[in-house]
């Protein structure tokens, strides 16, 4: 069956789903393939809970109609989604970077929303199963959708762009992220810079942040940008202070942030800028910012008991850890205690790495720091740092009735789950 009768049967569909426990009346489901498991073997079990058709690639599994046989489901999804993205009439932003990259969806998000009917990328489905599925989520009614690409390794971002087919594009930064796929930095550099590739190549819009000077190089020799920065670019703007939520001020507005961290500045920015762009007074993009309120274990001010909270344990590499751990010194708050955890995905220079973070924590004024994990075990640090292999472990050896009245400050990477720390502070 070609792509054309398959999006008919899309059309007449519920909604796209890859998960058979999560099928609803009239769904559409696709028997995607893992390391370790096979969707075909769960085609039936879908009909069963409701779906309408199921998108098979082994012939053993197509007994009757509601059995669609396809080539290959994972690259039939893909097709269905740049099919249904041609279709529609939505403008498509394409956002990917190494650190910021959810945080400046949802500030997007928020600005936008206030002004056009627009979608994003839930969660972190920023992949190459996780692109389609949010494009196949664009209504009729949608006028802009924001679409997150991740990658670890080269020419993934460029596949994204081919399936999305982006009108405009932004890239947050380039950091020291998933070494493993990308080896060091100028492999990171190279695999998102394939976003501005395909804009540069469609003669598409690229937003850039003219404070980096590194995506003013890359973007030298194109002229279809709209840049936004301290001086001298579509959008100014300047910073009133980070301590420890943003305020920043652009024209004659001053927005009041729910973030921390000097880092997150040009996330914000980003989202004025782009708001700008799409014609939205100042006044609603000024509700949009100040209305979102970081969730996810990203950038997350908690109140608990006498505890100020720093809660950024979505996610963690040198670059933002480096970053965050900045901001927390200069902060003015007294009585600073951290709680790192280990940074995943960094290849063979992971402890390199890791040492580095904790000769940055030996050099700062921090009133108690905890190491959190396997890898920050294996770093040399002096007496005022105290090390742990595991949550139980800290759990069980720090006397967390006794941090009171204390900013605190947890990062670390997703699989270290660090956000359990909140359930051993009560005071």
């Amino acid at each position: 069956m070609d792509i054309s009768s398959i999006y008919q049967i899309f059309l007449n569909s519920n909604k796209v789903c890859t998960d058979s426990r999560k099928i609803k009346d009239n769904d559409l489901f696709f028997s995607l393939k893992g390391p370790n498991f096979n969707g075909n073997k769960f085609a039936e079990i879908a009909l069963e809970n409701g779906a309408n058709y199921a998108i098979v690639d082994q012939k053993e599994y197509a007994v009757n109609d509601n059995y669609i046989l396809v080539n290959d489901c994972l690259d039939t999804l893909q097709k269905l989604a740049n099919y249904h993205r041609k279709k529609s009439k939505a403008k498509i932003i394409g956002l990917t970077g190494s650190n910021g990259k959810t945080t400046s969806k949802e500030l997007i998000l928020s600005v936008l929303k206030s002004g056009f009917k627009t979608i994003a990328t839930i969660g972190n489905l920023n992949n190459h199963i996780g692109v389609p599925l949010t494009l196949l989520s664009i209504e009729p009614e949608t006028e802009i959708a924001i679409i997150e690409m991740g990658a670890n390794h080269l020419k993934e971002i460029e596949l994204l762009c081919n399936i999305a087919d982006p009108d405009y594009g932004y890239i947050t930064n380039f950091g020291k992220a998933h070494l493993e796929g990308f080896i060091n930095l100028e492999g990171v550099i190279k695999g998102k810079s394939e976003l501005y590739t395909y804009l540069m190549k469609e003669s598409r819009l690229i937003f850039i942040n003219s404070n980096d000077n590194k995506q003013l190089e890359i973007t030298k020799e194109y002229s279809n940008k709209f840049t936004f920065g301290k001086t001298n670019s579509n959008v100014n703007y300047s910073v009133n202070t980070v301590n420890p939520q943003i305020s920043i001020s652009v024209e004659d507005i001053t927005i009041k942030s729910n973030l921390f961290g000097e880092y997150n500045v040009e996330n914000l920015a980003a989202a004025i800028c782009i708001g700008k762009y799409f014609d939205l007074s100042n006044a609603r993009i000024k509700e949009g910012i100040e209305n979102y309120i970081p969730n996810n274990n990203r950038s997350q001010i908690i109140e608990k008991g006498s505890n100020k909270i720093i809660l950024d344990a979505y996610n963690a590499n040198p670059t933002s850890m480096q970053l965050v751990l900045s901001n927390f010194n200069n902060i003015s708050e007294k009585n600073k205690i951290v709680f790192i955890g280990d940074m995943y995905e960094l290849g063979e220079n992971s402890h390199e790495m890791h040492q580095d973070i904790v000769n940055t924590i030996e050099e700062m004024n921090f009133n108690q720091t905890y190491l959190l994990g396997d890898l920050f075990n294996k770093t040399k640090f002096s007496s005022k740092i105290k090390a742990f292999a595991t949550l139980e472990d800290l759990h069980n050896n720090v006397n967390f009735s006794e941090i009171s009245n204390s900013t605190i400050l947890i990062k670390g990477s997703r699989g270290m789950q660090l956000e359990k720390i909140l359930d051993f502070l009560n005071n």
